[in-house]
């Protein structure tokens, strides 16, 4: 009887810390909710619709992609895609690869997305759009999941940090002896407490 105690004592407070919707089928419907989101988002992209798309986000949503460029309100959003449809993506087509869904409240996720694409036609002023991730506010609002904050960045495989020469170790722990400069080769092995 007393093992009852805790084990009911840790539900009562992820319920009340987390809402009654982080446990059982709620959750599950909006985290399945949030997926088909994405996957029209997907699906708006290689139609090209640009109205389609914009309506993925809240009257208010805002939108930074991925050269930093800030489109503010639904309107806007659908405005300046229907230009990028035109000739820079007019082509292209995406692939979500990957959504994690984090709750901070019944109503509010915070989202990760994983995409790839192809056929971007980009000025050589600007990085073609290859692979990245987007992270997304979402709200709950009247039922329905909708985009209210939009970030993208390109993506590049990751790398080691790069280290001062000359602060690598030989194996017998002395330095190699090469002042300054900074290293990116992947060989490099990090001192013991580094990062």
């Amino acid at each position: 009887m007393t093992a009852d105690v805790p084990l009911g004592a840790a539900v009562l407070v992820v319920v009340m810390a987390y809402g009654a919707g982080a446990l059982g089928p709620d959750r599950a419907r909006d985290e399945s909710e949030i997926r088909q989101l994405q996957t029209r988002q997907q699906e708006a992209w290689n139609r090209h619709d640009a109205a389609a798309y914009a309506s993925l986000f809240a009257d208010d949503g805002d939108v930074v992609n991925v050269v930093g460029w800030w489109w503010k309100g639904r309107h806007e959003i659908e405005r300046q895609l229907t230009l990028a449809y035109a000739v820079v993506f007019r082509d292209s087509r995406l692939t979500i690869t990957d959504v994690e869904i984090r709750f901070l409240a019944r109503d509010v996720a915070i989202v990760h997305v994983r995409w790839t694409m192809e056929g971007a036609r980009t000025p050589p002023s600007i990085p073609e759009p290859r692979q990245g991730i987007q992270i997304q506010v979402l709200h709950k609002r009247g039922g329905v999941w909708r985009i209210v904050a939009f970030q993208n960045t390109n993506s590049l495989p990751e790398a080691p940090f790069p280290i001062e020469r000359s602060s690598v170790q030989n194996a017998d722990g002395l330095g190699s002896g090469v002042s300054g400069g900074l290293s990116w080769s992947a060989e490099i092995r990090y001192t013991q407490g580094s990062l």
